[in-house]
């Protein structure tokens, strides 16, 4: 998630114990007997990275090894910081598909100036590309579908002049290019020469912007909590918006996770605002961008602009939009292969600011767990169970859709709770669950949709662990291991305390933990993988023992390979100022390792540690003020891509060598970079 969007406002008001105070409190179990923290720190000395074994995802047999011989065959990068991306010896990389590139021939060309109408942007890749993947046309590496979030936008860069307002209203041109410039882009691409391209006018090409109709599935969907003008019944709404992470299916789909959505709408009545509303930071004053201020122009069709507006202002939620913002927050399942198809809003999955739907290992005949995290200070972890068994012939059926709700659309939804032992427990959001002071969930919120609207308060409720700011979750390919960033969080001070699995206060650099769990079972065990931190911190924050060339703050995207080669990027808010020590030092990252399984590391602290932190290695550097996230890559491992988001700076005018820096001063374009060895061999060996 971009720092650009993010909600900096802390409203769990929940007394849980929070994830800081319950690792603090681990570290010291383990150590007291050794000296206390001090001994704790000298201690940070597990097993090497590299070592193999643990479970099969099931927690009782060993799991295949890691492919014979893997190991990374680059050096760590130096530090940069300059308006150009870095990439190691011997590699390449190139612009692809930056914002305003025509997906076919209804969009004009992209204009450096800003003039772009809004039809432009309905048929071009939009702006601030974050999570992607690559799904392969007939197996191909060398041809393929790219799916790419667009997580939010930059009026100034936009608009030929920044955004504009007359007479306290926002022109309508205006805001249908900013609704057209966020959502999902599909593009058909193709190697030709070594280069990869986007195909122009390919049947596959297609956009999702905030104004694209899409179904609600699950159990909101058909409430009353969801029905407005537009859909009386309940099964659609308009729209995804601010989509960061990202997840895949087993079965071939793309989902796309709305996260910081409820921005975007206003309920000016902050008296009788709902609580579930308040949860999740829907604003009392105007919307980030004053869309539903350009309600009432005369070319508005069916309240586009008026729906952002959600204060209730008719006789009931027909007569108006007070139910819009309830159609957002959800993950939002596409079929890249079929162009005719409906993206679909999967509510059992839940309510909040997703970011990124990793799935464990499917095992014929038990559920799909799928794991995501919900980007605040000091939310929550989850994980949804179907309620299908998994059968491996789904795999293969061209229905895609209608196996997404096969699995997606009956299940259960659990929160985390993480305990000072290094064990945790999941959860359950359903009625009859107990809460934390010993009363039915269902005492709190009567059914099942009304959980999963109040999502956050009924994980509250729970007693789930607060975390530091939970991002993408990523799974190991074999042994089925579960990754998730925590960003950071600056909020955790002295008054609100720390716990074992969010140890440090005023957490500026964030960490990645790591569990294991079995989708049939509530319980996991957990510990810290690697601490962001500059090299030159002193011990107690600096606990992983990185040096000058992976020093890392604030880990935000994260993949794994086919392979098991780990993938780690960073969001150090470079844009706002090079606020901390490694902000002062490089530019955002992408970092790489070949992690052991959890179940190797014998270590009381974590396991990127003095000792071994030289297998995490500096892969990429992107230009001045940009974010990197977003990973893909090709079957043959010749060609990965991730996004450059916000770049101040960057790409140089007429090249697509994402390594040259421009010689001026250019209109930033985000864009996807496409890597490859310049001897055609498999990237990161």
């Amino acid at each position: 998630m971009s720092k650009s969007v993010s909600d900096k406002v802390v409203r769990n008001h929940a007394d849980n114990v929070p994830f800081s105070a319950i690792l603090q409190a681990r570290l010291s179990r383990r150590t007291v007997a050794r000296g206390g923290l001090s001994a704790a720190l000298a201690l940070l000395t597990g097993t090497g990275l590299a070592a193999c074994g643990g479970g099969d995802g099931q927690g009782n047999a060993p799991a295949p090894v890691p492919a014979p011989g893997l190991k990374l065959g680059f050096e760590s990068l130096p530090a940069s910081m300059t308006d150009a991306c870095v990439v190691p010896a011997g590699y390449v990389a190139h612009v692809l598909g930056p914002w305003g590139t025509p997906l076919n021939d209804n969009a004009a060309e992209w204009d450096k100036d800003g003039n772009n109408s809004s039809t432009d942007l309905l048929h071009s890749t939009g702006m601030h590309h974050d999570g992607m993947h690559y799904f392969a046309l007939e197996g191909s590496s060398t041809e393929g579908i790219l799916v790419v979030n667009h997580e939010y936008i930059d009026e100034q860069a936009l608009h030929p002049a920044g955004p504009t307002m007359v007479g306290g209203k926002r022109p309508a041109e205006e805001v249908r290019k900013e609704i057209n410039a966020h959502g999902v882009a599909v593009m058909h691409i193709r190697k030709s020469g070594g280069s990869w391209a986007i195909v122009k006018n390919s049947r596959y090409n297609r956009r999702f912007t905030s104004a694209t109709p899409m179904a609600l599935a699950g159990p909101v969907s058909g409430t009353d909590w969801v029905k407005t003008p537009f859909s009386p019944t309940g099964r659609q709404v308009r729209g995804t918006n601010n989509n960061c992470g990202n997840g895949t299916t087993p079965w071939g789909t793309y989902l796309t996770a709305e996260e910081n959505w409820a921005a975007c709408f206003v309920n000016t009545d902050k008296a009788n605002q709902p609580a579930h509303q308040k949860r999740v930071g829907v604003s009392t004053s105007k919307g980030r961008y004053q869309w539903e201020t350009a309600s009432g122009d005369g070319s508005e069709a069916q309240g586009e602009f008026a729906r952002f507006n959600v204060t209730p202002s008719g006789a009931d939620a027909l007569s108006d939009w007070r139910n819009e913002v309830n159609g957002f927050g959800y993950l939002v399942e596409i079929d890249p292969y079929d162009p005719g198809s409906i993206a679909t809003k999967r509510t059992a999955m839940g309510r909040f600011a997703h970011e990124g739907a990793a799935y464990g290992l499917p095992q014929a005949g038990k559920p799909l767990a799928f794991y995501t995290g919900d980007d605040s200070r000091f939310e929550y972890i989850y994980r949804y169970v179907s309620d299908a068994a998994w059968d491996a012939a789904d795999a293969r059926r061209t229905d895609r859709l209608a196996v997404g709700a096969k699995y997606l659309d009956k299940g259960t939804l659990y929160v985390a709770r993480f305990n000072d032992d290094g064990t945790g427990s999941w959860l359950p959001l359903t009625p009859d669950s107990v809460g934390k002071d010993g009363t039915r969930l269902g005492s709190r919120y009567a059914t099942l949709d009304e959980i999963l609207i109040n999502t956050r308060g009924a994980a509250d409720f729970m007693g789930a662990t607060p975390m530091d700011r939970p991002e993408w979750t990523a799974v190991h390919p074999t042994n089925g291991d579960v990754y998730l960033t925590l960003t950071n969080n600056s909020s955790r001070n002295a008054g609100t305390g720390t716990n074992a699995a969010n140890p440090r206060l005023n957490n500026v650099n964030g960490h990645i933990i790591r569990w294991h769990d079995d989708a049939g079972a509530n319980s996991f065990r957990w510990e810290i993988f690697v601490f962001g931190s500059d090299a030159g911190a002193a011990a107690e924050t600096n606990r992983s023992g990185l040096s000058a060339l992976n020093q890392l703050a604030s880990p935000d995207g994260i993949a794994f390979d086919a392979r098991g080669i780990l993938w780690i990027q960073t969001d150090n808010g470079i844009d706002g100022g090079r606020n901390n020590a490694v902000a002062r030092a490089t530019n955002d990252q992408m970092l790489a390792v070949i992690p052991g399984a959890l179940a190797e590391h014998k270590g009381p602290g974590p396991a990127i540690n003095a000792a071994n932190q030289g297998d995490l290695r500096r892969f990429f550097v992107g230009p001045n003020a940009a974010e990197i996230t977003g990973f893909a890559c090709t079957p043959d491992f010749k060609t990965i891509f991730l996004n450059v988001q916000h770049p101040g700076n960057w790409p140089a005018y007429g090249s697509s060598d994402a390594t040259l820096a421009p010689t001026g001063t250019v209109r930033p374009r985000a864009a996807t970079v496409v890597i490859q060895k310049a001897d055609g061999g498999a990237i990161g060996v």
